[in-house]
Order: C-alpha cells, then structure tokens, then sequence
C-alpha cells in the first residue's frame, strides 16, 4: 500500500505528505532484498493507475521483483478495485504513532483462493513464504488464500513464516478480536515459523501472559507464554515474539524471545532506544531473523540479528529499512553511535 507521512506533524493538520510504500509482507522482502542481498518477490494485486504505478516502482527502487503483481482493471472511481492508502504518524514523547488505514475494496483485498497459481511458484524453487495477519483481516477471501498458500508449500518443501501483526482497526467490521483468534488459530496449524510482538499472541491466538505490562514487561511470562504456543501447535519449528517497554513514543526498551527446539532464548537487550520512527520495526525483526535462519545461524544468532535489524529500522523513518548487514552486525557486537568519516 502507499503510506503517507505527515513527517513531524499530524495527518489531520498536515499540509503535505511524504509518500512511501509500506506492507507487512513487503517490509520484509525489501529487508532481506535490500539489507541482506536475498532474491526476494512480492505476491500482490494493484489496480491499474498511476497509484499502482508508483507502488511499482517504489518496489522497483527497492529491488524487489514485481513480476508476480496481479494488474486489476481500474473503473475510474475505485468502485471495484482501488489501491490501498495508510496515513501514518510517526508520533513523540507523550504522543503515541497513529495510523489510519484507507484500504476497503482494493485489489489486494479482492484476491481469492484460485487466483495466484501458488504450485507454479513453489515447484520454481523459493526457499521462503512469508505472509501475515494484516493481509488475512482485510477481507473475508484473504485469509483462505493464506491457507491456500502456505499448503501449496508444505507440498513443495517451501519454509513457512506467519507474523501475527494484529490490527484492531482491520477486525473492527468482522466480528473483532473473536474473530482474529478463530483466523489466526487456523491459520498457525500450516507455519513453521510464528512471528508476533508482545501484544499479537493475546489478540490473535487468545495467549495472555501472566504480567502484560507494557511499561514492565515480565520477561519470564513470556517464556512460559512462548512455550505454551509451542505446545498447542506441534507444526511451529520457531517461535519468536518482539518485546518493547513502551516508556514514550520516543524512547522504547526493545529486545525478543526465541523458542525453538524446546528452549527459549532472550536475545541481546537494547535499553533506552531512540525511535525515529517505529512502524516497520517488527517487520525488520522479522527480516532479520528470518536471514539468521535461512544463512544457517544458530538461533540465539538469528535472533540477533533480528533485533538489531529492527532497532535500526527504528532511527529512520518510513516502514521499510534503510540498513545495511555491516551495520546490523556492528550493532550485534555492540557497536556505539560515534561518528564514522
């Protein structure tokens, strides 16, 4: 989708916008393209205008491959199929980030099972799959295409990865939170990799940890969390969830868990982290991890490099990243801010 950025300011005061493209399942492919050099492809459906256009060729800019972009003819008003608007704030101290989604009726939401030839895309040998919740709550046919998908590569040996990414705002017409934990606990049974942020195993799965403070996280609530996920869902070969103590919109405490192989790991800990802007960051955590993973790293690694992709992420704006490995590595080994010329 196009997100527009009121950049310091507020969307409803704003006289002009920043655009940028933006998506969850985009997020992460122009990370791993971008940040960590992977061949990555974006599976998604525009309307045929100007708009999409230049979605396209932000994801051009972005190295990822559009060739798979399903073109939806354009009524002239958006009746049928238009192309989705995110306006986002990117918020401050005492003000919290705001998005407002614009996004019924598009060509990504139209998508149905039957309409991407999935087995032709699988058997041509991707290594990954990654999609979420945000693309499963935009519409009643989206979320069995996702089941749809992430069979089709179960058949073809294909790593699966799922990231929770509730949105309150894209339940809110079906039936809300009850809603999302039915999708989501169907949709789970067919990943080998659950992603989510301290909130998403709540509102999407029905888990609630024992403290879920978000200004104190209980760390070992989370453990016991984590483990009994993994319990329920035999399938899940890693399980990760991001934790951030939210102090001001400004200044967040960010880390993650990892569970896997039956042990949970805690990563590194960044304490008192400047966010620039944090929308995209559990995207980057996700990128990051999923690299770790797919390079052969072992988890306490991959989750590194998750987090520290996700903290950088954060001092830019926009949802996508703007890092490169050397610096996500440098930032893993714990690397300061000092000047470099």
């Amino acid at each position: 989708m196009l997100r527009l950025d009121p950049g310091e300011g507020r969307v409803r005061s704003a006289r002009s916008f920043t655009a940028w493209e933006g998506g969850g399942e985009y997020n992460v492919a122009r990370g791993l393209r971008r940040c960590f050099g992977l061949r990555t492809a974006i599976v998604t459906a525009f309307a045929q205008n100007d708009v999409g256009y230049l979605l396209e060729d932000l994801i051009l800019q972005g190295g990822v491959d559009p060739s798979l972009i399903r073109w939806v003819p354009y009524d002239g008003i958006g009746c049928s199929a238009r192309n989705g608007l995110n306006f986002t704030e990117r918020g401050f101290g005492v003000r919290g980030a705001l998005g407002v989604s614009d996004r019924a009726n598009t060509a990504a939401s139209r998508l149905k099972p039957g309409d991407i030839d999935w087995d032709g895309l699988f058997s041509a040998g991707a290594r990954w799959f990654h999609t979420g919740g945000i693309f499963a709550a935009l519409s009643e046919t989206t979320a069995p295409l996702v089941i749809e998908a992430l069979k089709a590569a179960k058949r073809h040996g294909t790593v699966t990865s799922y990231d929770l990414n509730y949105r309150p705002s894209l339940w809110k017409g079906a039936s809300g939170q009850a809603k999302a934990v039915e999708v989501n606990r169907e949709i789970v049974r067919y990943a080998d990799v659950c992603v989510g942020n301290e909130e998403d195993f709540s509102a999407c799965l029905g888990y609630e940890p024992e403290d879920s403070s978000l200004s104190a996280l209980n760390i070992e609530s989370y453990r016991r969390m984590v483990g009994r996920v993994s319990e329920d869902y035999p399938n899940m070969q890693v399980i990760a969830t991001t934790l951030r103590t939210v102090k001001t919109a400004s200044v967040n405490d960010w880390s993650a868990l990892c569970w896997a192989g039956g042990t949970v790991y805690q990563g590194m800990e960044l304490s008192n982290l400047m966010i620039c802007d944090r929308v995209g960051g559990g995207d980057s955590f996700a990128s990051g991890l999923i690299y770790g993973l797919m390079a052969g790293k072992d988890i306490p690694t991959a989750l590194n490099y998750g987090i520290s992709h996700g903290a950088l992420a954060m001092t830019t704006p926009g949802d996508t990243s703007m890092a490169r490995q050397g610096e996500v590595e440098a930032l893993m080994r714990g690397a300061g801010a000092r000047v470099e010329r």
